[in-house]
């Protein structure tokens, strides 16, 4: 039976995030805002991008997150000479049973991170494409399905940094949302320069919720009402991203969905059972940065500038 199917018992959902989220605080210091989005993103069935500079701790981030969520592994370390078959496997011939026997690659996993995925050439990067799209792979003709849940975080190092290849707009709309760790405050880092290794802490830390309360929670969030007014909303900024001679492009309708799916996630972890305005503004910066583009360059690196420009224009209804 799909673990989606069966009668899980419904524990609330801002008690059990929260749990997750005390756990993932005690090793990521400084940054619950993240990593509460962080959650948003995958119980809204999406997958996500941390862009930052090396070393902030984005890798961990990824890891407490598998653990405390009791999610199978797997990091992906992409490099300019990885192929296509070192993520999805590849079919090897057994002599004794004289046919080819397919051995997985590291994306049947629930959660993969796919670390420094802009320092692999596009024919790698694209290799995850159907994998986050359809949760599936077709390989060798035939088609084979991933596990549930299945979740993506993929990091990248700055454009300009050397080795990079840029991630195509049609790859990066893939991402549900684009995240941000930056420094920590002065206050997090000194607790983080006199405290334990955080690979120590990773070592022990355990799974506060399991998978299928995970699905649980991924099952409610379509529930959580939408009036007509926050469509109304919600469709006002997609029609203004669109016309704005702020942007070159507007957001697309799948750009749309993915905001809809992120504001239901974040009252769901809230508590509550409706969307509000304010539901809509707390995610519009994490999912449309990496999808619109400025024309006015002081913009583009700051993806809460980009949203305040569509927040500022929209009036709320």
């Amino acid at each position: 039976m799909n673990l989606a199917e069966q009668n899980i018992p419904k524990q609330p959902a801002k008690t059990s995030i929260s749990e997750v989220i005390t756990a993932a605080n005690q090793i990521i210091l400084g940054k619950e805002e993240v990593i509460r989005l962080a959650l948003v993103c995958m119980v809204a069935r999406g997958h996500l991008l941390i862009e930052d500079t090396p070393g902030v701790g984005k890798t961990t981030l990824a890891h407490v997150l598998a653990k405390t969520l009791g999610l199978s592994y797997q990091r992906i370390q992409f490099t300019s000479d990885m192929l296509p078959t070192d993520i999805l496997g590849v079919s090897v011939f057994d002599r004794q049973s004289g046919k080819f026997e397919f051995h997985p690659g590291p994306v049947f996993s629930q959660f993969i991170l796919a670390d420094e995925v802009n320092r692999a050439t596009p024919r790698a990067q694209s290799a995850l494409l159907e994998a986050m799209e359809e949760n599936q792979i077709t390989l060798e003709g035939q088609t084979r399905q991933l596990p549930e849940p299945f979740f993506v975080i993929a990091t990248q190092n700055p454009s300009n940094q050397i080795g990079t290849f840029p991630l195509p707009e049609s790859q990066l709309d893939r991402f549900m949302m684009r995240l941000h760790l930056g420094y920590p405050d002065n206050n997090a880092e000194r607790e983080l320069l006199k405290g334990r290794d955080r690979r120590e802490m990773l070592a022990e830390t355990q799974a506060v919720i399991s998978p299928e309360q995970l699905i649980a929670l991924q099952n409610q969030t379509p529930d959580i009402t939408i009036s007509d007014a926050i469509l109304d909303y919600l469709q006002d900024l997609l029609e203004y991203s669109r016309v704005s001679p702020d942007f070159n492009g507007g957001l697309s309708p799948r750009a749309g969905l993915a905001v809809l799916r992120c504001s239901q996630a974040w009252a769901l972890l809230l508590g509550r059972s409706h969307v509000i305005p304010e539901d809509i503004q707390m995610v519009l910066p994490s999912v449309v940065s990496h999808r619109l583009h400025p024309i006015n360059d002081k913009y583009i690196h700051s993806p809460d500038m980009v949203s305040d420009l569509l927040i500022k224009h929209v009036p709320i209804p």
